[in-house]
């Protein structure tokens, strides 16, 4: 009987065995050391982003970089480069921003944690999910099908809840959920497109590239008065890809 029960311990060895985690692979964890240690050193690197309109940085954007993890909204072949300031290839002929950039960008909506902002280029998806640590919610429309499905479902395994992504013409806005606190544009645009104008609040703001494709841009801060009143200010000579239509 001692036997029998000794044969029945040693059965059960290798299922009590099985129930442990597996231990993180050690390659993977030290890329993960190398991530978080570049993404603190990027977020230091660009802390004077805001120095083309003379301001300090916000400080709350700054952090946000520096817990973004920026290799997860690239190609695996970009991942090495992710941390550096500059912009990358995605894939279906767009790009990522450089993170000063963005930053920048975020920084000219003067974001609140009540604010709805409307991103028109979600691309990877890594402005939005930029957004999402500084206002309240994020609605993200992009016009390639297939970015747009990747975003979606890259923000939502990352638990980016409070960002919103849709497949269609951005020109056109999301009047739906207008008007809104803020809109960001990640591409270049011939002119304003009206009806970004007319969802913007008033008292809201509005940053947009505008200049011919596939050239040199004018970063533009439209803001919009509490009377509804429209005024601009060009900030910086820029270079996005431009903003197509349906």
């Amino acid at each position: 009987m001692n036997s029998i029960k000794a044969l029945l311990a040693l059965a059960l060895l290798p299922v009590v065995a099985s129930c442990q985690p597996a231990p993180e692979p050690v390659e993977v964890a030290a890329d993960e050391r190398r991530f978080a240690d570049e993404r603190r050193q990027l977020a230091a690197s660009i802390r004077d982003y805001a120095e083309p309109i003379r301001e300090p940085a916000n400080p709350r954007i700054i952090s946000a970089v520096g817990e973004l993890p920026r290799h997860l909204f690239v190609p695996t072949s970009q991942q090495p480069f992710a941390y550096r300031d500059e912009p990358l290839p995605i894939g279906e002929d767009q790009t990522i921003s450089q993170p000063s950039l963005v930053a920048l960008m975020t920084h000219l909506l003067r974001p609140s944690e009540t604010d709805v902002m409307l991103e028109v280029g979600t691309g990877s998806g890594y402005q939005a999910a930029l957004l999402s640590k500084l206002v309240r919610h994020v609605y993200t429309i992009e016009i390639v099908e297939p970015l747009a499905r990747q975003a979606a479902q890259r923000l939502a395994d990352l638990g980016y809840a409070n960002v919103t992504v849709r497949h269609g013409d951005g020109y056109a806005g999301w009047p739906q959920y207008a008007p809104f606190d803020g809109i960001i544009v990640t591409a270049g645009a011939p002119h304003v497109p009206k009806p970004l104008l007319d969802q913007l609040k008033p008292g809201g703001r509005m940053v947009i590239p505008v200049g011919p494709a596939d050239s040199i841009q004018q970063l533009k801060l439209i803001a919009k008065d509490s009377r509804g009143r429209v005024r601009e200010e060009i900030i910086i000579p820029v270079r996005f890809v431009p903003l197509t239509r349906q």
